[in-house]
């Protein structure tokens, strides 16, 4: 009887495992997906200093009993400048947009709203991302749908525009509010 070398079975076997891993990864959730440990948990505290001239975000706003969209933002930030449009008409359909502004120039973010506009029930001033780590932001621009109580429901990494804000933000914005 032929003795068969475990040198032949190694490569079928370890090709079966790979196979076994990568059908395991493919069948999970969305892929561009990032977990946030925020999720059904109460929001973290905003900061403490708003812009100069402008509504000061607090914490009460984001447990006031109303939905509220976070949007963590930066002049200097062109997907910012790009989904800054979309801000102002979530504003105008009656939506409440808050603002922090992340590691940004005082008068370069007040002077980029005056020329653009404000959608900001409030905005928060986080020139030194202190606030911007404890809601686990890793770059402008980040959006967070609050529930009315303060729980985060939902985060969104990335600019509110096009398929992708249409496809996973509006549906889970509209879940939020209830429509």
């Amino acid at each position: 009887m032929a003795r068969i070398s475990p040198l032949m079975i190694a490569p079928p076997l370890l090709f079966a495992g790979l196979a076994a891993l990568f059908f395991v990864g493919m069948q999970r959730g969305d892929p561009d997906a990032l977990p946030s440990v925020f999720i059904g948990k109460p929001a973290p505290e905003v900061p403490t200093t708003a812009l100069e001239g402008r509504a000061e975000l607090t914490d009460a706003m984001l447990r006031d009993g109303e939905v509220t969209v976070v949007n963590f933002w930066a002049s200097w930030c062109p997907p910012c400048r790009a989904e800054h449009p979309n801000l102002h008409a979530l504003n105008e359909e009656g939506v409440r947009v808050a603002g922090i502004n992340f590691k940004d120039d005082a008068d370069q973010a007040n002077s980029y709203l005056d020329d653009s506009g404000d959608p900001f029930i409030g905005i928060g001033f986080d020139p030194k991302g202190r606030a911007a780590i404890n809601w686990g932001v890793t770059a402008p621009p980040e959006t967070f749908i609050i529930g009315g109580d303060g729980t985060v429901l939902y985060k969104f990494i990335g600019p509110l525009v096009g398929s992708d804000y249409e496809q996973r933000f509006r549906p889970e914005l509209e879940k939020a509010l209830g429509r």
